[in-house]
């Protein structure tokens, strides 16, 4: 790692300039050098690499303060994932990465460096659902203020997935998008328990440490239903993208986690749908979908 100069040498990656499309993405984008100056002041940090591969909201560095390995996070901060240090302080580091410090005026938090820092996706040589249930059970503590409430988020997404359908060339037949469409009206009908839910814990957000085997990252926090706390994992290709490995995924936590498996089953027809126009592997979120028909 070099030691930091006044200037700002950090590389924006590409993946990053998707977000000039979006209200403000421009502005943040260009506002990155100050930024980076900024909360390397706040933080007091004494040097920085180059940003991490992966992630197509935030641009994340590793850093050192007072000679200890740290990660300075600049978010583009957004519906999803305005409260990710409140989730972060919730957790405490139980399961989930350390948050050392934050700053929000900047959109900027200092974390913990996991080391080794493999990501649970390529390491194959251990239970990986195992894992994610082990992780869960830490995870899945009871909140409210301030997280945005999975039933207006599900309420967001309803609202939106027809039209999204259609914008992105009605690429799946109809029955799946209406299917979902229900699911999410059915879905928050009922009253249930309140938990911190991480909605994108997949295989590239979970990362193995020293202080824990495993920590989760990147959670874009929700409060609810706790069932809903398997869609991600059950959709998550990177385990094994078939019927069977799906279904294992859905049966086995739901199982281990004592959850709803029919909730956790439309939970995740649900979200799978309502994300999939804008994903890169739609095709692959659409036949999760039909397999859990």
């Amino acid at each position: 790692m070099e030691p930091a100069s006044n200037e700002m040498r950090v590389k924006v990656p590409d993946r990053l300039f998707w977000l000039e499309r979006l209200e403000g993405g421009r502005a943040w984008l260009d506002s990155l050098p100050d930024l980076i100056s900024r909360a390397r002041e706040r933080f007091q940090i004494s040097a920085l690499g180059q940003p991490f591969e992966g992630g197509n909201v935030s641009l994340v560095i590793p850093a050192e303060r007072n000679g200890e390995e740290v990660v300075l996070k600049l978010q583009f901060v957004h519906r999803e994932t305005r409260f990710e240090a409140d989730a972060l302080s919730r957790w405490d580091g139980n399961g989930a990465i350390r948050l050392l410090d934050h700053a929000p005026e900047l959109g900027a938090l200092l974390l913990e460096r996991c080391r080794p820092g493999q990501l649970l996706a390529e390491s194959e040589d251990v239970d990986q659902i195992g894992v994610l249930s082990n992780l869960l059970k830490k995870l899945l503590v009871p909140a409210d203020q301030p997280f945005t409430n999975l039933a207006d988020e599900a309420a967001h997404w309803r609202a939106s997935i027809r039209s999204d359908w259609e914008k992105a060339g009605k690429p799946c037949d109809t029955y799946l998008v209406d299917l979902a469409f229900d699911a999410l009206g059915e879905l928050t009908k009922d009253e249930t328990g309140k938990v911190l839910l991480h909605q994108d814990l997949h295989g590239h957000n979970v990362l193995s440490a020293n202080r824990e085997p495993w920590l989760v990252i990147d959670p874009k926090p929700l409060v609810g239903d706790p069932a809903f706390a398997l869609s991600p994992i059950v959709r998550s290709f990177e385990f094994g993208h078939s019927k069977r490995d799906a279904l294992y995924r859905l049966d086995r936590l739901s199982e281990e986690l004592e959850l709803d498996r029919e909730r956790a089953r439309l939970w995740t027809i649900a979200q799978t749908m309502a994300w999939a126009f804008e994903s890169d592997f739609s095709h692959r979120h659409f036949e999760t979908s039909l397999w859990l028909l």
